[in-house]
């Protein structure tokens, strides 16, 4: 037996005590130091040897982390830590710091219950330590902060106690602001604030294996003043046997961290949403081992021998080998072939999971990011994982030889399957697919999955922008007539743009699931949106929510309307996903229903008459509304050596970038701002080249902003003009027949 498959077996005898079980996640900016810090975790356990800790990269498996040397996806590891003579089961999953793959984060915070918040302690908070906070302050996930990197300003830099002890400060305020603006709760944002001397924050070196913080000073003896001595002496092996890293932070982890015992209690009200009072959901909230099955899959991920491998936190009851469960949605029961417990690329067999824990199941084949896994097909399901920002780039897709069809369609699936932030759409006929993705990275790592993982030769478009479709006014008081095609139906919409924390809570999931809105919950969903100050009695009479839009019924006695509810929906998300002027998706647009006349035979408004109309009037409604075109923005910030920022700073001009802030220290200088996706590609080698290849960039999703007016006309021409569209701007009368 190996060292992994050992300390999965203590981990098997630990894992049903749930007061010793912490599920934690390490979240930072790209390049801060997560992945080491992992390597070095797992060595601490025993799994893998010191000396090979931050070389290994044992949390990335995938070919594609090895070449670029980045995190790509989120990866777990069960590990055994022992702490005054006891044992304690740390589950821990090592996160992407890279913004094209910010979705694994967001979907790493539903598995765990705390967070260790990576910072660089010469580059402080980054963009990426803003998104990683919020992400885990969502899911109402605790964090606590590590600044690594201190042998940097030791050694490379050569400044002093005081003025380290000031980095210090600077870089817990900023992540405490963040705890502060995000925290879901006034009572959290206070309790949840990092502190050096309750222990909460500590600091040292991933890559030299060690780490302290006011605790392990006290338990060690060892100073600042001795840390210090350490590192400029050139002995942090030394220290790293006196203040191993792995100690240090999971010390800190079993002390300052919740069980899910604890964390359950406050964490399910928040991502379920059935009834808390039945059975199902006190077993949840008790972490029952005992109760009836409830296990959420955060990931999908492809093992080259075994398939489609699901992993995935079990909130209550116990997952077991050979057992059949249900995903939820699916048509049919499947069998778990197999439970495993995870490290990195390794699956360790076992006879069961249980509640409190992270487990991988092989067999289930209708499992997907975001599914609910349980005994019952009746149970309710966990609420949708919802990622901050939505695709933003999109390229055509197809397979060189028509031969190849079937299988492509088929790794289409699969890898729509193992990344929930990748959204696929595909003609059958042709087999063209346009994968819309995260950046230009991420949908080059999928198509590389394509060729090399899957054996399918393709064609790649450039990359598309994926913009935005939305209205600057409104139409209230002049509804736009929709006619069916046969003429005996009709219906008037108007349309309004939604306030924009309307708009947020939808992003965020606030008002529920997507899609129709299931008469018996309407009264509470209208009751949610006037909490945000919408009028209540209006949008209790919801229909639909799609993306960032919404469908009202403000009708008044229509006969026979109720028979074309459905209809009308289906309408209406038509329109979302294309809009009038582009056929970009639509956003942020409230959608009022205010009359209809409909024919008195069924037969005369099926789907065929129905839903054109819908369609139509919506369409008709919006331009009349003046439709306006939004596009995805990117944070930037930039470092650079002072001779060389004029050529960065004039680069970001010419590209739409808009610069906010340029902060100078000793010789570098940060260019801080925005700039427009669109403008992005090349922006690399564009950046290497005025600056001589001495500069650093990091960007972030930032949402979108209002096209500027005098970009629109163009702009919409080239999407029409690409997507096989006349390039004319379409007009009300283009909708009224």
């Amino acid at each position: 037996m190996g060292r992994k498959e050992d300390n999965i077996e203590r981990a098997v005898e630990v894992m049903h005590t749930r007061e010793n079980i912490r599920n934690l996640a390490i979240a930072a900016h790209i390049d801060h130091g997560k992945t080491t810090l992992s390597d070095n975790l797992i060595a601490g356990a025993g799994m893998m040897s010191e000396d090979l800790a931050g070389k290994s990269r044992v949390l990335d498996f995938d070919d594609q982390e090895s070449a670029r040397g980045i995190t790509i996806n989120a990866a777990s590891a069960s590990m055994v830590h022992d702490v005054d003579g006891s044992d304690y089961l740390i589950n821990l999953i090592d996160t992407p710091g890279h913004v094209d793959f910010g979705g694994d984060v967001t979907r790493a915070m539903r598995a765990v219950d705390g967070c260790i918040i990576l910072a660089c302690a010469v580059e402080g908070t980054m963009p990426q330590t803003e998104t990683v906070v919020r992400q885990a302050l969502k899911e109402k996930v605790r964090p606590v902060l590590f600044i690594n990197k201190v042998d940097r300003l030791i050694n490379e830099l050569q400044i002093d106690g005081e003025e380290m002890m000031a980095r210090f400060q600077k870089i817990i305020i900023k992540v405490n602001k963040l705890i502060s603006t995000f925290a879901p709760t006034e009572d959290l944002a206070k309790s949840w604030q990092v502190d050096v001397s309750k222990g909460t924050v500590a600091f040292g070196s991933a890559y030299y294996n060690w780490g302290m913080s006011i605790p392990y000073m006290v338990k060690s003896g060892i100073n600042m003043t001795q840390v210090m001595d350490y590192c400029k002496n050139d002995k942090q092996k030394e220290l790293a046997k006196l203040a191993p890293v792995h100690r240090v932070l999971l010390d800190m982890a079993v002390d300052k961290l919740p069980s899910p015992l604890v964390a359950q209690e406050y964490r399910i009200p928040n991502i379920w949403q059935g009834d808390l009072d039945s059975e199902f959901a006190k077993s949840m909230i008790k972490c029952d081992s005992s109760g009836p099955l409830s296990l959420m899959i955060v990931k999908i991920w492809m093992d080259p021998h075994a398939g489609e491998v699901a992993v995935g936190r079990v909130y209550s009851g116990s997952i077991k080998h050979g057992e059949s469960v249900w995903a939820l949605g699916a048509a049919k029961a499947e069998r778990v072939q197999q439970v495993s417990m995870m490290v990195g690329g390794d699956r360790i067999a076992v006879s069961e999971v249980s509640a409190g824990n992270i487990a991988a199941l092989t067999g289930i084949k209708s499992a997907a990011a975001g599914v609910t896994i349980t005994r019952n097909q009746d149970d309710t399901g966990f609420e949708p994982i919802r990622h901050y920002s939505e695709p933003v780039v999109t390229v055509a897709v197809e397979p060189q030889s028509m031969k190849d069809l079937p299988k492509f369609i088929d790794a289409l699936r699969s890898l729509a399957k193992a990344d929930a932030s990748l959204q696929v759409s595909t003609n059958a006929e042709t087999g063209e697919a346009l994968l819309a993705g995260m950046g230009e990275l991420h949908l080059e790592i999928t198509t590389y999955r394509i060729e090399e993982e899957q054996g399918i030769k393709v064609k790649v478009s450039e990359p598309i922008v994926v913009y935005r479709e939305s209205i600057e006014g409104n139409n209230n008081g002049r509804p736009f007539e929709g006619k069916s095609p046969n003429r005996h139906n009709r219906f008037y919409i108007e349309v309004e743009p939604l306030p924009e924390n309307v708009i947020q809570g939808l992003r965020d999931g606030d008002f529920g699931k997507e899609g129709a809105i299931r008469t018996k919950d309407a009264k509470e969903v209208g009751n949610k949106f006037a909490e945000f100050g919408m009028d209540k009695d209006l949008m209790r009479k919801i229909y639909a929510i799609h993306g960032t839009n919404v469908l009202v019924n403000d009708t008044k006695g229509i006969q026979n309307l109720h028979e074309t509810r459905e209809l009308i929906i289906e309408g209406f998300i038509d329109c979302c996903k294309k809009g009038p002027v582009a056929e970009e998706p639509l956003m942020g647009v409230m959608v009022r229903l205010v009359d209809a006349k409909l024919h008195e035979d069924a037969i005369h408004r099926g789907p065929a008459q129905t839903i054109p109309a819908v369609r139509n009037s919506m369409k008709g409604a919006l331009i009349r509304a003046r439709s306006v075109i939004f596009e995805p923005m990117q944070n930037i910030r930039i470092d650079a050596p002072n001779d060389v920022i004029g050529g960065v700073t004039s680069e970001l001009n010419k590209r739409r970038g808009i610069i906010e802030d340029m902060p100078v220290e000793g010789g570098t200088a940060s260019v801080i701002g925005k700039m427009p996706v669109a403008e992005s590609f090349g922006f690399s080698n564009s950046v290497r080249a005025a600056s001589q290849g001495r500069a650093v960039w990091n960007t972030e999703n930032a949402g979108y902003v209002h096209l500027p007016r005098e970009l629109f006309n163009k702009v919409v021409a080239e999407i029409r003009e690409r997507k096989g569209l006349k390039t004319d701007l379409p007009g009300e009368a283009q909708y009224m027949d």
